[in-house]
Order: structure tokens, then sequence, then C-alpha cells
């Protein structure tokens, strides 16, 4: 999966930069795991904590506040910040509770809420609920 990406963002002359909490730098270090990752890969942002969000990717803190830093509504800002704060023209974010602890019945331990977006074409946000231990939750999000 990880060289589709790569061959298709390669093709297109596009870059790729991330933004990502509860993964840690993860998916940075999966796609740069490929070799010939600097022609399409521009950069990773971990921002685990609400400051970062805000500092790093301009997500804003009526949101954070709203529905909290694991929802669609971050992420997709997270996205959108991730764009505007790189040469990329294509972003992906993640936020989510990978555990053993912050979950609530609203979102359980492996709620997962990720983003992705072009630059000049739509943002998409979509949730996943992943099974399994803090390391399961986040390598299933990677």
């Amino acid at each position: 999966m990880r060289a589709e990406v790569a061959a298709a963002l390669k093709r297109r002359g596009l870059m790729l930069a991330t933004a990502e909490s509860c993964t840690g730098g993860w998916i940075s270090e999966a796609v740069t795991m490929v070799p010939g990752s600097s022609d399409w890969f521009e950069r990773g942002f971990v921002t685990y904590t609400y400051i970062s969000k805000r500092e790093m990717l301009g997500v804003k803190e009526a949101t954070l506040e709203k529905h909290g830093a694991v929802s669609e509504e971050v992420v997709r800002e997270m996205a959108e910040g991730t764009l505007a704060r790189s040469h990329a023209q294509v972003a992906v974010a993640v936020s989510g509770v990978a555990g053993p602890s912050g979950g609530t019945p609203e979102k359980p331990v492996g709620f997962v809420c990720f983003a992705w977006c072009t630059k000049g074409a739509g943002l998409r946000s979509e949730t996943k609920r992943f099974p399994g231990d803090r390391e399961a939750v986040r390598r299933l999000s990677v």
C-alpha cells in the first residue's frame, strides 16, 4: 500500500505532509520506510497536545473546546493546517484514543478520527473504531 501511495504521489508530482496525534509520528515513519520518499514526503507534524495543535497547525481553540481533540472537526482543521503550514499538496491527519485510559462512552479506546485533503480539492474525514490494546490501536491507525 505504501508503495502504491508513493508511486501515485510521485507520478502526479505531489508532496505529502502528515499531522499526527495518537500515532506519534508512526505514519511519517511508515511512509519514509519507502526508498526515495524524499521525492514525495514533505514533512510531518506530531501534535499531541491542544497547544501544539493550535500553535503548529492553527486548530481553533473553540473547536478543541467544543469537540475535543479526538473529533472529525479537529482532524479536519489539522489537515487544513498541515497544507497551510507546509509545501505539500496532500495532507493526512489523525487523532484518537489509543488507551489504555482516556476513553469515554462517546469516544471509547480505539476511537480514531482521520482527515485527508488535497490543495484545491475537497476535504474528507471519517472515524473508525479499532479493537485491541494501545499498540494495536496505533498500528491499525497507521
